[in-house]
């Protein structure tokens, strides 16, 4: 039964019994107007004691339930029901929703690479989960959460849900080169270590020898410290080596110049937009000015006047010898 059969005669009904409660068919439907909500009442002879048996008292107190729950009747009552969704679903409900549907999507057998293991996997010693209850799901509640969390990061192109998440790992990161900083410093940036050998019998033997002075001295080999490769590697792929901080001589010297300036660490004052636009202007008018006063200085040219009036007689005693070859030819 759903809440779409109630304004017409069902097809189906839970109907009680001394012996029991049995869904079936009615085999007698009579009519109940005094029921407004639902003015049909239903019989059906029990399959195990053959008593007949009427509709069961809690479908018919849901009947007459699903009846006066049919929402706001007035405009005034819609618009105010309207109004609750405004602003939903939030930011919080829309990662929510997508958590619960890759949680029971496809993705929820990729999560099955994280079995529920209570107290073995390193994050339980931290972990607020309940054991008994853990041990209960499928996979582990805080490796799965991690695992979907970084799948709809990268299907909704958003890295700032994982913003949270690496900064609790690059502060871990922190921590770590702090402590093997503090070991080196302790332990020194140098190992000696004794040589050695083992004779044939399997005894160790140290390398040793005699001094000039006949004292017995064993020899050592020195090495760096072996947290000192970690430490680069750490440094390098963090950004946190000194260049990569801005805190070396050359990268310090290359700020002081700024682009367009000879030299000086002080920045020229920011100008607004209106005044950008008129020393713009100014310049472009300036610049008419040079070009003409280039054209008229090269036009009063000496040389050039002189080197023109050459190229005119040339070009004029030129034209004066094709006639007269013309003329010639024609004779």
């Amino acid at each position: 039964m759903s809440k779409r059969n109630q304004n017409q005669a069902l097809t189906e009904v839970t109907f009680q019994c001394g012996c029991g409660k049995f869904k079936a068919a009615p085999d007698r439907i009579e009519d109940a107007p005094e029921d407004e909500y639902h003015p049909w009442r239903y019989f059906a002879v029990c399959p195990r004691c053959g008593a007949e048996s009427n509709q069961a008292a809690w479908e018919r107190a849901l009947l007459k339930a699903w009846s006066n729950s049919t929402g706001p009747k007035t405009a005034a009552g819609k618009a105010a029901s309207a109004a609750n969704l405004e602003g939903h679903p939030t930011k919080e409900e829309s990662l929510r929703t997508r958590f619960n549907a890759m949680k029971h999507g496809a993705s929820a057998k990729v999560a099955t690479y994280f079995p529920a293991r209570p107290g073995k996997y390193a994050l339980c010693n931290t972990c607020d989960v309940d054991r008994v209850w853990c041990q209960q799901q499928p996979c582990c509640v805080k490796q799965t959460q991690n695992f979907m969390l970084h799948q709809a990061a990268f299907e909704q192109r958003k890295p700032g849900v994982l913003q949270g998440m690496y900064s609790e790992m690059q502060a871990a990161v922190y921590s770590i080169l702090q402590q093997i900083i503090l070991t080196i410093i302790n332990d020194g940036v140098k190992v000696e270590r004794p040589e050695f050998h083992f004779d044939s019998n399997g005894t160790l033997v140290l390398a040793r020898y005699t001094d000039e002075w006949g004292d017995q001295r064993t020899i050592t080999e020195i090495s760096a410290h072996p947290l000192l490769k970690p430490l680069t590697d750490f440094l390098s792929k963090n950004n946190l080596t000194l260049a990569d901080m801005g805190m070396t001589n050359k990268v310090v010297d290359e700020e002081d110049i700024f682009p367009g300036h000879l030299g000086g660490s002080t920045a020229a004052p920011a100008i607004s937009v209106d005044e950008y636009q008129r020393r713009k202007l100014e310049a472009l008018e300036d610049l008419r000015n040079k070009v003409m006063r280039a054209n008229a200085s090269t036009a009063a040219d000496p040389i050039l006047l002189e080197h023109e009036a050459e190229n005119a007689g040339a070009q004029a005693r030129g034209a004066a010898d094709v006639i007269d070859v013309q003329a010639v030819e024609k004779k």
